[in-house]
């Protein structure tokens, strides 16, 4: 048998990465390895109590080498990266073994730039005599249908798909080794740590803001204005508190960033309170904690989701869509993507909403989740027949 290796994972500050790695540790219950390309931040978070990490650097390709000239010619006459990315992860690909599972933990790593590399590697795995599962994915459709994706695609042995949009897209285009099976964080445990001053126990509103949003809108500084009008009226319509609640700390793609700002606006009032720093299930036990949460990270939004708090997800793409759709059985009122903020009054509309039906949302998630959380589990016993094979 095999061992269980996890790669194209993003380094734990990104505490949904962190998330991703706990979870399926949780789930697969076996040994298994990750290669990370940032080790100092899963030690930080201490993932090596759960896992053997391993670097996952780049090799130099020195300009003028053979290897240079070789990966340059491939480039410029095939249009192919293949050399140049097998020679810049000679390190990570010397240690493929016939008969492992490589699960590629991205998540999203398909909605984005970058797929070359993922699809290079997919291909690269596999020629080795290991086999490649893309884990816990979304997967934006109009990328499925380009024919390099999809050829991409179907050399996996197993693509499990985290919601129905894009389990249907890859199902229209041909891709059949997909199963729907939910996000591996709804099956995150928490710590609860005593609550900082200010944030009352289901009376506070958890908002979490993020760079990588405020990077989609379509109308320049409405994301912080709309952030602003929402912590505005909470504070003058309703006795409740607000948490600012930071998900991804890179230094170049840090939440802490807008949401300082938001704090030193409304720091006076004493409603607000900030949270520092903390690992992924430290943060859900605060999460869990919230009367309502408005995120923008998809798995600050899981945090809360799986904890059955009343969630308004501000999104920009197929997952958060897909998720709220397979929750609600709709995505409607349930998601604003920020593209769509036009109105300095959004936030506050759609927070409205969620308010007036708040009895009736925690109903459904309390009756509803249980089940959807017990189905995170259905990824194992695929994994398991793989590793039978």
């Amino acid at each position: 048998m095999g061992q269980i290796k996890l790669y194209a994972n993003g380094g734990s500050r990104n505490h949904g990465c962190e998330a991703i790695l706990r979870s399926t540790k949780k789930i697969l219950d076996k040994n298994m390895c990750v290669y990370s390309i940032a080790q100092n931040e899963d030690l930080e978070n201490k993932i090596n109590e759960i896992m053997e990490i391993k670097e996952n650097r780049n090799e130099d390709l020195k300009k003028g080498s053979l290897k240079y000239y070789i990966s340059a010619i491939n480039i410029k006459l095939f249009k192919s990266t293949l050399k140049n990315t097998e020679y810049i992860k000679k390190t990570f690909l010397d240690d493929v073994k016939k008969g492992d599972l490589y699960l590629s933990v991205g998540g999203d790593n398909y909605c984005y730039t970058g797929l070359e590399e993922l699809g290079n590697l997919n291909t690269l795995i596999n020629k080795r005599g290991a086999r490649t599962v893309l884990w816990g994915c979304s997967v934006e459709p109009n990328v499925i249908k380009d024919e390099k994706v999809k050829k991409d695609l179907n050399t996996y042995s197993l693509i499990v798909a985290r919601e129905t949009l894009t389990y249907n897209a890859l199902k229209e285009n041909g891709i059949n080794k997909s199963i729907l099976c939910p996000d591996p964080a709804f099956q995150l445990d928490k710590i609860d740590l005593p609550l900082p001053k200010g944030f009352e126990e289901n009376n506070t509103v958890g908002i979490n803001v993020s760079p990588l949003i405020i990077g989609c809108e379509s109308k320049k500084g409405s994301t912080m204005e709309n952030y602003e009008g929402l912590i505005k009226h909470i504070i003058d319509t309703t006795d409740m508190q607000v948490a600012l609640i930071p998900h991804v700390v890179w230094d170049n793609n840090d939440d802490r960033k807008p949401l300082r700002v938001l704090y030193d606006k409304f720091k006076d009032t004493g409603r607000v309170v900030m949270l520092e720093d903390h690992n992924c299930m430290e943060l859900k036990g605060y999460i869990s904690r919230c009367r309502f949460f408005i995120g923008a990270r998809t798995h600050a939004t899981i945090a809360a989701y799986s904890t059955c708090v009343p969630t308004l997800v501000i999104g920009y793409s197929v997952k958060a869509k897909g998720i709220a759709k397979d929750i609600f059985g709709t995505y409607e009122n349930y998601v604003l993507p920020v593209q769509s903020l036009s109105n300095k009054d959004d936030l506050v509309n759609s927070f409205e909403w969620m308010k007036d039906n708040e009895d009736g949302i925690r109903k459904h998630l309390n009756e509803f989740m249980p089940g959807y959380k017990e189905k995170a589990l259905q990824g194992k016993v695929e994994i398991d027949k793989l590793l039978d094979k």
